[in-house]
């Protein structure tokens, strides 16, 4: 009887979560001694554990199941750099590989480091406990203001150098939502690409991780004021974004376009009547390669923001990332080859798939399969518009279409959230009681919300990213020489070129006329 009732109470604590056994960490734990795990019970009798033992063992298995997962799929997302590297520079000439891949390579130590320093205190620093992983309270530092009654997290204010937060919770979730960040702080290089000076990309690389990204993800993803519109005033759930299509994915497409506008047009992109050139890509195949390392990367982004192992809606989560991809794909091919060129453009299908995941990304664990595949339908379609769009109606050059993957298909992702929310996963998110549900299920105050996120990026990240492009512009310049850029930018900018012993007919890499 005795067993019995010890497997029963094992049993409910693995089910209830790590939070609810009594030894639960709440100071600073390094050496994961009280958020770990052993093959054994630990007992003060051996081999005879009492029932607490036996519950504080099974929430401890919990804990570290969630930390291994976090941690794998932090893993993932870091090799989706690897992914943004060759879709980028396949997209872009020959004569600029060496600079391209170096923006893709170099972003990551910088942004990493911007974000070590405080990004990571300004979005998390206010967070409350991290409770899929131990329960620890430490990040309890936000910035708020009173309005109408009501606080408003503004930034959070702890663990800036991760200073005071040395504990297995913080170090996991600090490893996850860096490598997020290196997303975002990368997805502006390929629209910035080939006529960007190395020293101004090294100056913005430091800024997104310290200041640009860090406080709209506070505001959405560290208890900010974003997440607090359900609670204050009945919209919803707030602003919710599972994965990341506002934090991640809208921000770097805003900064992207703020960044493309601000450097203008590469040489021979427009012709004097305003009409565009076509700038072919170099390598479709490095394009393609790269794609299908962003698709499998992306099973690491959208099941691993369960921050969770034993949430068993990862199944959910990874089958409609899957299925967005796939319509998406499908529907830049086709809108492509019957409405626009009469061709499957093979690099608008490597584009479509990339906005069906950039898509599904927020709404990914809370809408149906059905539901997923309509919204990389048109994520398809709208990556196709849009891209033409920037390139003839805006005059934006856009050398890779990150704007229109990234920044349009993430507001579409958060919209659609707002829209297709089922009301069948995330009850109390936010804080907010009952499951989140879309417009479709009867909440238009989801979409209110969404639609507030979406416009809070465009002012804050479009203002700030303005910002920092034009204090760079002031201390060093943003563009390169005309000489380089017509040159190539890996001898004048990196002191070598990418493709050494090939003899390139840079004088033959001229855009084609459409």
């Amino acid at each position: 009887m005795t067993k019995k009732l010890i497997l029963f109470v094992a049993a409910l604590i693995m089910t209830i979560g790590p939070v609810c056994y009594a030894d639960g960490p709440k100071k600073p734990d390094p050496s994961g001694a009280n958020t770990g795990t052993a093959t054994e019970i630990s007992a003060a009798t051996p081999g005879s554990p009492t029932i607490l033992e036996v519950a504080n063992q099974a929430g401890h298995n919990k804990v570290a199941l969630n930390i291994m997962w976090t941690l794998i799929t932090g893993f993932l997302v870091m090799f989706m750099q690897a992914g943004f590297a060759m879709v980028e520079t396949g997209l872009t000439r020959a004569k600029n590989v060496a600079h391209t891949m170096a923006m893709n390579l170099m972003i990551y130590p910088l942004g990493m480091l911007g974000f070590w320093v405080c990004g990571f205190a300004i979005m998390f620093g206010g967070v409350g406990a991290i409770t899929t992983m131990g329960g620890f309270d430490g990040l309890n530092h936000e910035l708020t203001i009173k309005l109408f009654g009501h606080s408003f997290g503004l930034l959070g204010s702890k663990g800036f150098f991760l200073s005071g937060t040395y504990d297995v919770a913080v170090f996991a979730l600090f490893l996850f939502q860096m490598v997020f960040m290196d997303t975002t702080a990368t997805i502006p290089t390929g629209a910035m690409a080939e006529r960007w000076k190395f020293s101004a990309f090294v100056l913005y690389g430091i800024a997104v991780g310290t200041i640009i990204y860090p406080v709209y993800g506070n505001w959405v993803w560290g208890g900010g004021w974003l997440t607090q519109l359900g609670s204050n005033f009945h919209l919803g759930h707030g602003h919710v974004d599972f994965a990341g299509s506002s934090v991640v994915h809208l921000t770097g497409g805003v900064i992207a376009l703020v960044g493309a506008w601000v450097l203008g047009p590469r040489i021979g992109k427009y012709n004097k009547n305003g009409s565009p050139n076509a700038i072919p890509a170099h390598s479709i195949p490095m394009a393609v390669i790269g794609t299908f390392i962003l698709a499998f990367g992306w099973f690491g982004f959208n099941p691993g923001s369960t921050l969770a192992g034993g949430d068993l809606r990862i199944a959910v989560v990874a089958v409609n990332t899957m299925i967005a991809s796939a319509t998406g794909a499908f529907a830049a091919m086709v809108y492509m080859w019957w409405f626009k060129t009469k061709k499957p453009d093979v690099s608008m299908i490597c584009n479509g798939l990339l906005a069906g995941l950039v898509a599904i990304t927020a709404p990914c664990a809370f809408v149906t399969v059905g539901s997923a595949s309509l919204i990389g339908l048109i994520a398809g379609v709208l990556v196709v518009e849009s891209s033409f769009f920037f390139e003839r109606k805006a005059k934006i050059d856009d050398p890779v279409g990150a704007i229109s993957v990234h920044g349009v298909n993430g507001a579409w992702g958060v919209i659609a959230l707002g829209l297709f929310a089922d009301g069948t996963y995330g009850d109390g998110w936010n804080g907010v009681a009952g499951t989140v549900k879309g417009l479709f299920y009867g909440d238009s105050g989801q979409l209110l919300a969404e639609v507030i996120g979406v416009l809070a990026n465009l002012i804050y990240v479009g203002l700030i990213s303005y910002s920092v492009f034009k204090v760079i512009d002031l201390i060093i310049g943003n563009r390169v020489s005309a000489k380089s850029e017509m040159e190539g930018l890996d001898f004048p900018e990196m002191g070598a070129d990418g493709y050494s012993g090939i003899k390139l007919d840079k004088n033959a890499e001229t855009p084609l006329s459409r």
